[in-house]
Formats: C-alpha cells, sequence, structure tokens
C-alpha cells in the first residue's frame, strides 16, 4: 500500500487546545503526523505539519479537517505533496549579523544562500533605534548541503558582510562557540 502525503498550514488566534483537536482529528482519519512547525506570535498561531497516511485516509483527512479548522475559526490550506525529506539537521549553522538598516540587506544574505541550494529553517529579525540611525540584528538558521565547504561559505559571508558594511558571524551548530551569549532578544 503506497503512502500518500498532505501538507496542512493552519493560521488564527492562539488558544489552548489546537494542536490536540487537530491531531485527534488527523488520527481518526487514519493518518499520522510526519512533522509538524507551531509559532505563537504575540496573540495569533501558526502550525504547519505533513501528514501521511494511505489513499482513502488522506482523502478522509481532507474532507474532515475543515470542519475541525472552522469551528476553530482558523484558516487553513491543505495541498498534496510527493515524499518527505526531513531537514539535513547534520549541516546546520547559526548565521547572526548586524549594522545600519538599509534597503537590500536581507534580500543579498537570502540570496548569498540560496545561490548555494541552503535552506534558512529560522528567521528573526530585529531594528532599533541608536543614535541617528536604526540599526538593523538578523539571525538565522541555515542548513547547507553537504557538498559545501563550511571553510568557503564562511569566507565568503565574511566577504558579503564587508561589502554591505555590517558585522556577523557563522556558527557550525554542530560545533559549539565557546562565546554564544545564550540570552535571547
Amino acid at each position: 500500500m503506497s503512502k500518500h502525503q498532505l501538507i496542512v498550514t493552519l493560521l488564527g488566534t492562539d488558544k489552548s487546545g489546537i494542536l490536540s483537536e487537530i491531531a485527534t482529528a488527523v488520527s481518526q482519519a487514519q493518518c499520522n503526523i510526519l512533522d509538524s512547525r507551531q509559532a505563537v506570535y504575540g496573540r495569533e498561531f501558526s502550525l504547519t505539519m505533513i501528514i501521511e497516511g494511505s489513499q482513502s485516509a488522506i482523502t478522509k483527512a481532507e474532507c474532515t479537517l475543515p470542519a475541525v479548522i472552522q469551528r476553530l475559526d482558523l484558516l487553513s490550506m491543505m495541498k498534496r505533496t510527493s515524499h518527505h525529506e526531513k531537514q539535513n539537521l547534520a549541516n546546520l549553522l547559526n548565521v547572526e549579523f548586524s549594522g545600519q538598516d538599509a534597503a537590500g540587506l536581507i534580500q543579498s544574505v537570502t540570496g548569498f544562500f540560496a545561490d548555494r541550494d541552503a535552506i534558512i529553517s529560522a528567521f528573526r529579525q530585529r531594528t532599533y533605534q541608536e543614535s541617528d540611525h536604526n540599526v538593523m540584528q538578523c539571525k538565522f538558521v541555515v542548513s547547507i548541503p553537504t557538498s559545501e565547504s563550511f571553510e568557503q561559505l564562511e569566507s565568503d559571508l565574511m566577504t558579503l558582510f564587508a561589502s554591505l558594511n555590517v558585522t556577523g558571524k557563522v556558527v557550525d551548530k554542530q560545533k559549539k562557540d565557546p562565546n554564544e551569549n545564550t540570552t535571547s532578544w
């Protein structure tokens, strides 16, 4: 029996029990949750999951989930997909940079990683006033292909940072940075 997969994305106001109700509906459709990501932004909630089951189970999930989603007052989107591959966690990098805020900074850095077939799995940006200008801080979690040399990527990224007039660093998550600040901003 071949397995079929469905990506389900939900958005709405955060409240207790959402994941439990969705997981129950997925289970009742005879599907399994292969992977999911959840985030809360203030009072808003987002969830993306990939579920797997037989063709009839996925069809059942497509038919029964909307009623649960509507009852929970959520927005949703569903899409059938093919084989799900787990994220490569062996080549994860923490990337941070900061400097005077300017148009095109994020585009330049995200383009750098796109050109290397890297995947940005987390992204956080903060802008604040300092003296007479805005300062932007950015943090990414990036998964790079196994064929990519960390040393070369680091060198090329530092060159890019210098050309953008920002400071930054890249840390291989497999190797702990002794100067890492564990506090969050």
